[in-house]
C-alpha cells in the first residue's frame, strides 16, 4: 500500500509533506483514510480540480479509503488563498445548489461500493452548521495563535494590499475544524490538496494534535503550469469546466489534443492512470515522431472518456475526424457539431443567400473576398467537405447540417463555420 507514494513521486504529484517517512510507516500498517475538500465557489469544478480528484482515486485503487468533502459551510465564507481581493459572498440557496452539483462531479471519480474501502461523501455544513459562535471561539479558535495566522502568505499578502475581512481570516480555522471532525468521525489521518493549501492543511493537522493528540499527515499536490507560460486550464472562452454544459466534451477533448509537446508527458503522468511503461513509450514517440501526436491523442481520449464517458468520446473523435474530411458530417449529432463549430472561426447569418466566397470571408477563415476567390480557384476551398470550384456558388437549404450549420474548410487544416438563423 505504500507503493502509491513512489507512484505519486514519479508522477510529480508530491509538492510538500509533513513527513513522508512517517506517512509511509503509517500506511505500511494497513489502509488509511484520506480526504480532500472542494468548495462550491462556482456551479462546476474546473480541470485544475482533476489533480486532487484523481489523486483520491489513486489512493482508493491502492486500497485506502477516500473521503470527498464538499464545502457547504466553507463555500459560504470563501478561501482568501490566491486572491488579491475579497470574495463576493453567494446566497445560501446558491451555495446549496452548487454543493449538489459538486457532489455529483466528485462522485464520478470515487467508488462508493468498493469493499472494504468504500468512498465517503460529506459536507462540512453537517457539523459547522451546528456550531455556535461561542463554541467556535472557545473550543476551536483558542488553539490558533493570531501571530501564526498573520504570518501566512495568503493573509500577509492581503494585509499589505486591500486588507482582509474577519470572515475570510476565519477560513483557516473552519477548514482546520474539518480535519478534526473527520479524524474523530472516520479516523481520517491524511489530507491532500493543492500546494496553495499548505497553510490551511498543516493548521488542521496541528489542531488535531492539540485537541486529540492524534498524529495526522498533510500532503500537497503541485499546481499545474504550462511550458509556454500561459495558465493551465484556461481557454479563450475562460476556464475549462468539468460540467459539459459549461465546457463541451468537444472543447475539452480539443484542449488536451492540442497540448504542447513540452507538456504532454507531464499531463499523462498527472491526469491518466497509464503505467510507467506506457508513458515512457509515449515519451519516446514524442521525441521520435512528434508530428504523429500519439501522446496527445492518448491524453485527450483518456481524459474525455474518464469525465464524459465512452459514448461522448466516440462522438467527439468522430466530429474531429469529420471536420477534416475523414468522416460523414451528416452523421454528427447536432450538439456535437455545434460544440465543434464553437471552437473555430464562424459567421452567423439570418438567412441563406450569400455566395460561398462571401461566407468564407465573413467567417474569418480567409482575410478577404479576393483571398476567398483565390482559394476556390486553386481548389483548396470546401463546403461540408465537398470541394467548391464555382466562385458564384450560393449554399441552399439542402446544404445545411442539422438544419442550421455549414462547415467551411480551406486546405487540409483550416476550419470555419456558418450558423443560419
Amino acid at each position: 500500500m505504500t507503493d502509491i507514494l513512489d507512484d505519486l513521486a514519479w508522477r510529480g504529484l508530491i509538492a510538500q509533506s509533513t513527513d513522508l517517512d512517517a506517512l509511509r510507516a503509517s500506511m505500511a500498517k494497513g489502509p488509511i483514510t484520506v480526504y480532500s475538500g472542494f468548495d462550491p465557489t462556482a456551479p462546476s469544478l474546473h480541470v485544475g480540480h482533476f489533480v486532487p480528484l484523481l489523486t483520491l482515486r489513486r489512493f482508493q485503487l491502492a486500497g485506502h479509503r477516500p473521503i470527498g468533502l464538499v464545502g457547504g459551510a466553507t463555500g459560504l465564507i470563501g478561501d482568501p488563498s490566491g486572491r488579491n481581493t475579497e470574495r463576493s459572498l453567494n446566497s445560501s440557496e446558491i451555495v446549496a445548489e452548487w454543493v449538489e452539483r459538486l457532489r455529483g462531479q466528485v462522485g464520478r471519480f470515487l467508488d462508493f461500493d468498493a469493499q472494504p474501502n468504500a468512498a465517503l461523501m460529506v459536507s462540512n455544513l453537517d457539523w459547522t452548521g451546528e456550531l455556535s459562535a461561542i463554541d467556535f471561539l472557545r473550543d476551536i479558535g483558542k488553539h490558533f495563535p493570531v501571530n501564526r495566522m498573520l504570518a501566512r502568505e495568503a493573509v500577509s499578502a492581503r494585509l499589505s494590499g486591500e486588507g482582509l475581512s474577519y470572515t475570510e481570516f476565519s477560513y483557516q480555522i473552519l477548514q482546520s475544524n474539518d480535519y478534526l471532525e473527520l479524524f474523530r468521525r472516520y479516523d481520517c489521518t491524511l489530507q491532500i490538496g493543492g500546494s496553495d493549501q499548505w497553510g490551511n492543511i498543516t493548521a488542521g493537522a496541528d489542531l488535531v494534535r492539540r485537541i486529540e493528540g492524534g498524529h495526522v499527515h498533510a500532503l500537497t499536490l503541485p499546481l499545474i503550469t504550462k511550458a509556454d507560460g500561459t495558465k493551465f486550464g484556461k481557454t479563450a472562452g475562460g476556464a475549462l469546466w468539468l460540467d459539459p454544459a459549461m465546457t463541451s466534451p468537444y472543447a475539452f477533448y480539443q484542449y488536451f489534443l492540442n497540448a504542447d509537446d513540452r507538456d504532454v508527458i507531464h499531463y499523462l503522468k498527472v491526469f491518466t492512470f497509464r503505467s510507467r511503461e506506457e508513458i515512457e513509450a509515449l515519451e519516446k514517440a514524442v521525441a521520435e515522431r512528434p508530428f504523429a501526436r500519439e501522446a496527445q491523442r492518448m491524453l485527450a481520449e483518456d481524459l474525455t472518456e474518464l469525465l464524459h464517458g465512452r459514448q461522448e468520446l466516440d462522438a467527439v473523435v468522430a466530429a474531429s475526424k469529420a471536420l477534416f474530411g475523414q468522416g460523414a458530417l451528416e452523421e454528427l449529432p447536432a450538439a456535437t457539431l455545434e460544440a465543434a463549430l464553437a471552437e473555430v472561426p464562424k459567421a452567423k447569418v439570418g438567412e441563406l443567400g450569400a455566395t460561398f466566397v462571401d461566407l468564407l470571408a465573413d467567417s474569418g477563415l480567409v482575410e478577404s473576398k479576393s483571398a476567398a476567390r483565390r482559394a476556390v480557384k486553386e481548389g483548396g476551398a470546401y463546403l461540408n467537405n465537398v470541394k467548391i470550384t464555382d466562385e458564384a456558388y450560393a449554399p441552399s437549404a439542402c446544404d445545411l447540417l442539422a438544419g442550421r450549420f455549414l462547415v467551411l474548410r480551406r486546405g487540409k487544416k483550416s476550419i470555419g463555420g456558418v450558423e443560419v438563423g
